[in-house]
């Protein structure tokens, strides 16, 4: 299989059409069809079912997906890994999720791009998962990540941990005495769980079961603009919404009958590989 064949079956997989694919690829329509049809020979499956007008992934095709969208990942990353050679004397690939980030990777990554000229780095931000099976593939140095990794060859350090706070606008507290437990099903709540990982199934917990959300998204910083209007309530990483609180924007509202869980970063990567010199700026 050669990286064209593998383009296009990612990209017929996503626009469902073979005259589509071939107008955005910019080929023949039978050169679309040519290049499945030598890939489903090349790995002996049907990758597709073939409508009248669209066609979709086979059991198969889904398993592929994957596994196409990481060997062009791994194609992309060594690559680069190459040009970094010639022109930087240090390369990082890093992995966060959103919260993390915001509180601990920025941080680190603005230190090391201004006190060292020759380094380059590569931060690619998405759930902990998908992220730590980057790592795994070697297409990541280092993770940052809301879940811990348990694998042999593979470091697993808890890097912080940090409270988790229920927060609303300024101003727009309801509860200034604190909040019961039984309360939470009555406010305006906005949830973001899968940053948060086994946190936001705890906080799924205090709301009944197959409660409505007003709002629900996977992206802590996307909530920011609604909590500042007065939308709703949130419950995030103390870190995250400490400047909000300080400067009056963000107002934490007190737990009367329970109390919010904790959430931990964990730092992973490949044993052997020494963390510090970006952690630390060593070069």
């Amino acid at each position: 299989m050669n990286t064209e064949e593998l383009k296009t079956f990612i990209f017929l997989s996503k626009v469902k059409n073979f005259t589509l694919a071939a107008e955005q690829l910019s080929v023949a329509q039978s050169t679309v069809t040519n290049r499945i049809s030598e890939l489903e020979k090349e790995v002996g499956k049907r990758l597709f079912s073939r409508g009248s007008k669209t066609v979709t992934l086979t059991e198969e095709g889904q398993i592929f997906l994957s596994f196409a969208e990481r060997i062009l990942e791994l194609q992309s990353s060594s690559i680069e890994e190459m040009n970094a050679v010639s022109s930087h004397r240090r390369k990082f690939s890093i992995g966060a999720i959103n919260a993390n980030y915001e509180v601990y990777v920025k941080q680190l990554v603005d230190k090391c791009l201004l006190d060292n000229q020759e380094t380059s780095i590569k931060v690619i931000l998405g759930h902990s998962l998908d992220l730590i099976q980057l790592l795994q593939d070697n297409v990541l140095d280092m993770v940052f990540s809301a879940v811990p990794l348990k694998r042999l060859g593979f470091a697993c350090d808890s890097y912080d941990t940090d409270r988790v706070a229920l927060v609303c606008a300024k101003g727009k507290n309801e509860f200034p005495d604190g909040i019961k437990k039984e309360e939470l099903a009555k406010i305006s709540y906005l949830m973001c769980d899968l940053t948060l990982s086994e946190a936001g199934l705890y906080i799924r917990s205090l709301f009944p079961q197959n409660h409505v959300f007003r709002l629900e998204v996977d992206n802590t910083s996307k909530l920011f603009p609604y909590i500042e209007q007065g939308i709703g309530y949130a419950f995030l990483p103390y870190k995250l919404v400490e400047k909000q609180i300080n400067d009056g924007v963000f107002e934490e509202v007190p737990l009367k009958d329970f109390t919010a869980p904790n959430v931990t970063t964990y730092l992973i990567y490949r044993q052997g590989y020494d963390v510090s010199k970006f952690l630390e700026n060593k070069f």
